[in-house]
């Protein structure tokens, strides 16, 4: 259920992690099972990831199956030249199925990168950075939130997660690209995509000069978001 609640910018501080999206009750009962595996593959050395993205196709596809979603990526055009981002829907199916719903309504054209931190991260999606008033940069949103969808996916250089308030299931629209590891991220936050062309223009972007709240003194401009592979 989607309720109004505006966003607040992340920090790069960790928070408390919250339970995602409900599944129902044939998934619940096989979560024992699939836990003890992911144990017994974290015990042996095993990839804990490749796992899940892998042999837990009945709880992905049954998460997946209250989100779809048609589109395998997006091009970002912006003030500074494209960048590409593919989608994982197999971790988080709503925050995609969300992020390619309101792309393609035209929310994020005209919006702009509000926040830079080098050596962490770029981020925008806030629909208050349509005008000239930087005061209420950073707390727009779509008017609702959506539960969360932590994965075992780390914040590596290039992932792009959702931003979010305090709440772990506050996440609307903003956004953030990853420019250096932030592993200190990880399980806090939603991560859907991944750039897979244009981190030069990412970096870039988090190479302006920025005023101490971290706001670049030069709009970053998101001009359109388009979907692809639909």
């Amino acid at each position: 259920m989607f309720s109004r609640n505006d966003l607040s910018a992340i920090e790069p501080s960790i928070s408390s992690m919250g339970r995602g999206k409900a599944v129902s009750d044939s998934a619940r009962r096989n979560l024992p099972i699939i836990l003890g595996l992911i144990l017994v593959l974290a015990i042996g050395g095993g990839g804990v990831l490749f796992y899940i993205l892998t042999i837990d196709n009945s709880l992905t596809a049954e998460i997946r199956g209250a989100c779809p979603s048609e589109g395998t990526g997006a091009i970002l055009e912006t003030d500074f030249g494209n960048i590409v981002i593919t989608f994982i829907p197999q971790v988080a199916p709503c925050h995609v199925a969300n992020f390619i719903t309101l792309a393609n309504e035209g929310f994020y054209d005209g919006t702009a990168f509000h926040r830079v931190i080098p050596g962490f991260m770029v981020q925008g999606g806030d629909p208050n950075t349509k005008d000239e008033d930087r005061s209420n940069d950073g707390i727009g949103g779509p008017g609702y939130v959506i539960n969360a969808e932590f994965s075992a996916i780390s914040h590596r250089r290039g992932i792009v997660s959702m931003a979010r308030g305090d709440a772990p299931n506050s996440a609307g629209s903003q956004f953030f690209i990853v420019v250096s590891d932030a592993l200190f991220l990880d399980g806090q936050y939603s991560v859907f995509a991944e750039v897979v062309e244009g981190m030069d223009i990412v970096d870039r972007m988090v190479g302006v000069e920025k005023d101490s709240n971290d706001n670049p003194l030069e709009r970053i401009g998101l001009i359109r978001i388009t979907i692809i592979g639909a």
